[in-house]
């Protein structure tokens, strides 16, 4: 339809960070102070809505889904960034100890404070999901370092939050959109006066270039992804010529 709308959405500073494109680029960014707001205003229009936010929980057992380590293979050096999420009744919980008490009796394994960290964007993600079945259809889980070596085509060497890392990222957008410079830059005026740091702004954009119709195709890791309890894919999506292949080195 006319007006569709490509969403690539980043959790930073406890709001949710929206980069949106329409069929031609793009075309503004928002922040949100709750994902349910985010989705309200978009719902009509929202073709794809790539989240950064683990979707699909383990309810019992072992935690580790495919997606994870997929993801952790492909990545190489960047593995680090990618974490397993707490099982689902964990993310409930409002108080590290009582989280972590909870994935210890229920995957029999710890729960590290930066899963926890994000376990209030993971909680809320989930229960859209579960609530409101139109959202299933255009709100996916995509990891910001995949999209990243996606479209860099090789594993990248730095972290975001070190000039190389930035430096690496941005050739990856560059070769990918030659507006993407001024695509960042635009992105990062529409945050305003928010506390969304530079690296959630590069996150945002890689996930809306890869919602966004382009070159390449939509993959997923894994190829053909599990559902949890509810029903909802353990995936990750991202844009590339071909499927990855696990790092060698």
């Amino acid at each position: 339809m006319a007006g569709e709308r490509y969403l690539g959405v980043d959790w930073s500073s406890g709001s949710w960070f929206a980069v949106v494109f329409d069929a031609g680029g793009f075309d503004h960014a928002g922040v949100f102070e709750e994902v349910g707001a985010l989705w309200e205003r978009y719902e009509e229009r929202a073709e794809r809505v790539f989240i950064d936010m683990p979707i699909g929980l383990v309810e019992a057992g072992d935690p580790v889904r495919a997606c994870d380590s997929q993801a952790r293979a492909v990545l190489g050096s960047r593995s680090r960034s990618v974490f397993t999420p707490p099982v689902r009744e964990a993310t409930r919980k409002r108080r590290y100890p009582a989280a972590k008490r909870v994935n210890e009796r229920k995957a029999d394994r710890g729960l590290s404070k930066q899963a926890f960290s994000i376990s209030d964007g993971i909680e809320t993600v989930d229960q859209l999901l579960q609530n409101v079945p139109e959202a299933r259809a255009a709100v996916r889980e995509c990891h910001p370092e995949v999209c990243f070596r996606a479209l860099a085509g090789e594993p990248l060497q730095h972290s975001k939050r070190r000039a190389g890392g930035y430096a690496e990222r941005m050739r990856a957008l560059a070769g990918f959109d030659s507006e993407a410079a001024p695509t960042v830059q635009r992105a990062a005026e529409a945050a305003g006066g928010a506390e969304v740091a530079v690296d959630d702004v590069l996150d945002a954009v890689v996930l809306a270039y890869t919602a966004r119709p382009g070159p390449g195709e939509l993959f997923t890791l894994p190829p053909e992804p599990p559902t949890d309890p509810v029903g909802l894919p353990m995936e990750m999506v991202y844009r590339a010529p071909e499927p990855l292949e696990p790092d060698e080195d």
